[in-house]
């Protein structure tokens, strides 16, 4: 396994659209670096949600870990998830966090601030693509529609997947 540099990156987003809106300036080391979709306060021991504006798709010879900038460790926020991308993934993420600040004052994230890293890893062996509830997540159907394509591209058993993507979600499509 290997983490890919900038180049392996913009090669895998001009092929598969791993990341969507794609910004070369994002690019940090063998990072890209995702942005909030929406504006958050989070005061003093709340728990919420922060989810990227760009969408991510991670193909299904590669995994993604993320890390979140650490600025916002030392403004007090703790990071609660696991930040492992599945390969066949596709959807916004979801990054969880609390206020823990020593100053107990509300920790103001807005939109389009840079808040975390994502590293793709090429994966050895037979891959077995995502086929969890929150494939899709924060997407709209339009979106959804737009990555179909990719996503047979991509994936081998996409017909199956979609089945049971679907099954566990509650998308229309025409």
């Amino acid at each position: 396994m290997c983490v890919l540099g900038k180049d392996k990156l913009i090669e895998l987003n001009k092929e598969y659209r791993i990341i969507h809106p794609f910004n070369e300036n994002q690019l940090d080391g063998d990072s890209y670096i995702l942005t909030v979709g929406q504006d958050v306060v989070l005061n003093y021991l709340e728990h919420q949600n922060i989810i990227s504006y760009e969408i991510v798709f991670t193909p299904p010879n590669y995994i993604a870990y993320l890390t979140a900038k650490s600025r916002y460790g030392r403004m007090g926020l703790s990071f609660l998830n696991a930040a492992k991308v599945h390969s066949g993934f596709c959807g916004r993420l979801a990054l969880e966090v609390v206020n823990l600040s020593n100053e107990r004052k509300p920790i103001i994230v807005r939109k389009g601030d840079p808040f975390m890293h994502i590293e793709f890893i090429k994966r050895e062996g037979s891959p077995s693509p995502y086929e969890g509830e929150y494939q899709f997540q924060y997407m709209s159907d339009e979106e959804i529609e737009e990555y179909i394509p990719i996503l047979k591209k991509a994936i081998p058993n996409f017909d199956r997947l979609f089945k049971i993507w679907m099954s566990k979600k509650s998308h229309q499509f025409p």
